[in-house]
């Protein structure tokens, strides 16, 4: 997708998808079970001087943070297919509050943290409100993983009319090829850009 830029930054937020602690921390639960990838451990860096480039344009950065939601003797709220597909994750994973689930310290604090409890960080959150109370209509998207959280995301922007840049290379997955594959996915949805370039146009924005 092509669009006219500058951007008017006070209109932009910078939406971080899933990078947190239990996902990226050697502590955590992902890294405990030894689930981590190179290409995931290098995007809060890659994306941290977006994040001081358009707050210092009056932007806004939001993290949205996957919650596994504590229920009876602590147990955590877990979809079925989750916990089959990840079966290492117990208590205190992704608990609100919890060292695990707060943004990797790269990146932190954000000014705005949205508990995520599926894919999508529009269903069932706060997001959308925050975005209508700040006038904010545009979306700058990196995170994990390419084709789960951060697909999802962009997909339900894209029903709410929020136009979207999705970081090419500030999102990752745990293959390569099912990254590659859902940046052409979503070419007609979300306008695509490298950080660098997204840098660039932070610059030059209004």
């Amino acid at each position: 997708m092509n669009r006219q830029f500058p951007l008017v930054a006070a209109r932009t937020a910078l939406l971080t998808i899933d990078l947190q602690n239990d996902f990226l921390h050697p502590d955590g639960a992902y890294g405990r079970a030894g689930q981590t990838a190179e290409a995931i451990a290098a995007l809060p860096e890659r994306i941290k001087p977006l994040v001081d480039a358009l707050r210092a344009k009056g932007g806004t950065y939001i993290s949205a943070q996957f919650t596994l939601v504590p229920g009876p003797g602590s147990e955590p709220l877990i979809a079925p297919h989750l916990k089959q597909l990840r079966p290492f994750l117990g208590k205190g994973d992704f608990a609100p509050g919890a060292f695990g689930h707060t943004v990797v310290d790269t990146l932190a604090p954000a000014d705005y943290v949205i508990e995520k409890v599926a894919y999508s960080a529009f269903y069932q959150t706060r997001l959308e409100y925050i975005m209508r109370a700040l006038g904010i209509d545009t979306l700058i998207v990196g995170g994990i993983v390419t084709n789960g959280g951060v697909a999802s995301t962009l997909r339900d922007a894209h029903v709410r009319n929020i136009e979207t840049i999705m970081l090419t290379d500030g999102c990752a997955a745990f293959k390569q090829d099912v990254h590659d594959a859902t940046l052409v996915s979503l070419g007609t949805v979300t306008h695509q850009m490298t950080c660098a370039e997204a840098l660039a146009t932070i610059g030059a924005a209004q």
